[in-house]
């Protein structure tokens, strides 16, 4: 019953998007692990997408972002303490992305279609909270790199793929399980990380690092992988939190990153102050020694803001079904379904290339052609998917109207969100320098690109004339660096398109190919070319519970 102080019932608006499973409701994911080899897993990414899509976890992600970490940098006496302090459900977080593999069970399973799960288990948990996936994915790339050196992995490995979270603050080698983290830009050089001053002297145990990180994401990480100039030049170090004899490292945490977003996750300045460290490969070979490490971290940022696209689609679509405007329901009118077809595009486009290039990273153990595709198709996606995801948060953001300019809907959190991954591991030019790099020194790299994008070959003619360009384009040395971005963006819609004409349902592909290859797209979603079945193609990707 009504007091006489209610004025109006509350009407027309969406049911929370909860409880549901992420993943079984991504038809292009659940598809596109099937045909990467990961189908077996079927049952345990339900797991994990119902834990995903259940209001506790998600509220998990609300307040970890809500109470971001803290630091201490000394107790009460003037005791230094390098501790910082996350709110417990950060902590909830992290033990059920542990205990589901993300951070390493590619290393210890030795299943076929293992980093195909993976990529698949980051999608669906990174839109629970992308925060926290950072110290989880640094984990999971410091193991090929520790690889290099077989004394620290016999020791450590173990330990790294361990299922079980342990954040007490004492020694890695009291614990089950542990975590790392990555150390390796400083404020002088940024990316190019061959400017880096922290040196590193040699000890009969190992080396003595002096100097500062200006960028160390997850300091209370167990152990950090960082760069330093020995004597023989810049040097990969494994550098733990606690010293060999159970002291404490001289890691000094200076102050934590008051970041735009990915608050749940603490990024620090920290300095050396003759830090233990010890070498991890050949002394003056960093670089060499933990690019690995690197590509499989661009990975994580191609299936980050493939998570992203994927969330956005789900809460605009969601949002679009549940409210009506005008007398009918909001996406059955023609324009809101042409911007929400058009976000869905995007994001299966994403997620088709995201798995291929996960399938590529399952095969490269046992097929250097896959190696070699991986390794050029890496950056290309990393740029383009990330490149996309602002203006797609932005867009779906504004599917919700008002309401989605408000931190309730978390439709904030996934813009601020939105940038980071083409900051991480090489912000969009790095990319594509790394792409023109990748073309100049393994020319075989460019053919396996053909060959998988003419496994489309004449099944549709705005795809093959999309490929002609592009293979005129590629063939043009002259300058070829201004001219990066554009190689690059078409690189990744020209196997997207492949992508797409050969997985998914014509209705996708058809306005993919219409939209992306023709020049008479606008620039904005939701512009997408008449004859498009826009009903069809949100259908295919709405949630539904």
């Amino acid at each position: 019953m009504g007091t006489p102080f209610d004025t109006h019932e509350v009407t027309n608006q969406p049911p929370p998007l909860v409880d549901y499973d992420v993943f079984a409701a991504d038809g292009a994911l659940v598809a596109a692990v099937a045909r990467e080899g990961g189908g077996h897993a079927t049952e345990e990414l339900g797991a994990l997408g119902r834990l995903a899509g259940s209001s506790e976890a998600q509220e998990w992600g609300r307040q970890a972002n809500a109470n971001p970490p803290v630091l201490r940098t000394h107790d009460r006496y003037g005791h230094r303490l390098d501790v910082v302090d996350y709110h417990p459900d950060y902590h909830r977080l992290m033990t059920a992305a542990l205990r589901h593999g993300l951070h390493a069970a590619p290393w210890a399973e030795g299943r076929p279609g293992a980093h195909v799960v993976r990529a698949a288990k980051v999608i669906c948990w990174y839109q629970v909270d992308g925060g926290h996936i950072c110290p989880v994915s640094m984990t999971y790339a410091s193991v090929p790199a520790l690889r290099h050196e077989a004394d620290l992995a016999e020791v450590w490995e173990g330990k790294l793929t361990s299922p079980v979270y342990d954040p007490a603050n004492r020694p890695g080698e009291d614990k089950a399980g542990i975590t790392v983290g990555m150390a390796m830009t400083e404020k002088q050089g940024g990316s190019d990380v061959r400017a880096n001053t922290t040196t590193a002297e040699p000890l009969d145990d190992g080396y003595r690092l002096v100097g500062h990180k200006w960028f160390c994401s997850a300091p209370m990480s167990d152990a950090f992988l960082m760069l330093a100039q020995a004597p023989g030049g810049l040097t990969c170090f494994w550098v733990p939190r606690w010293c060999p004899d159970g002291s404490r490292n001289p890691i000094r945490i200076q102050r934590l990153k008051d970041k735009l977003g990915d608050r749940s996750n603490a990024s620090s300045e920290i300095e050396l102050a003759g830090a233990w460290g010890t070498m991890v490969g050949d002394e003056g070979r960093g670089v060499p020694t933990i690019i690995e490490m690197v590509n499989h971290t661009r990975l994580d940022c191609v299936l980050g803001a493939t998570a992203i696209l994927r969330q956005g689609v789900a809460q605009a679509t969601w949002h679009a079904r549940h409210r009506a405007t005008f007398g009918a329901v909001l996406d059955q009118h023609p324009l809101m379904a042409n911007v929400l077809a058009d976000l869905v595009l995007e994001s299966e486009a994403a997620t088709v290339a995201a798995v291929r290039l996960a399938g590529a990273f399952d095969r490269s153990a046992v097929d250097e052609e896959e190696r070699l595709l991986a390794r050029l198709l890496a950056p290309v996606l990393k740029y383009w998917t990330c490149k996309r995801a602002p203006a797609h948060a932005a867009e779906a953001l504004e599917c919700l109207g008002g309401v989605g300019y408000v931190e309730e809907t978390d439709m904030p959190r996934l813009f601020r969100q939105s940038p980071l991954n083409g900051i991480w591991e090489g912000s969009g030019n790095v990319m594509c320098l790394d792409v023109l790099r990748a073309l100049l020194r393994t020319p075989a790299a460019l053919e396996l690109y053909w060959q998988e994008v003419d496994r489309a070959g004449g099944a549709d003619g705005r795809l093959d004339r999309a490929a002609a360009e592009l293979r005129a384009a590629l063939t043009d040395p002259d300058d070829a660096e201004r001219r990066a971005r554009h190689l690059v963006e078409r690189m990744a819609l020209v196997v997207q398109a492949s992508l797409l004409v050969r997985h998914a349902p014509s209705v996708v592909a058809d306005a993919f190919c219409a939209s992306r290859l023709d020049g008479d797209a606008g620039l904005a979603f939701g512009t997408l070319p008449p004859g498009v079945d826009t009903a069809a193609i949100v259908e295919r990707a709405r949630p539904a519970l």
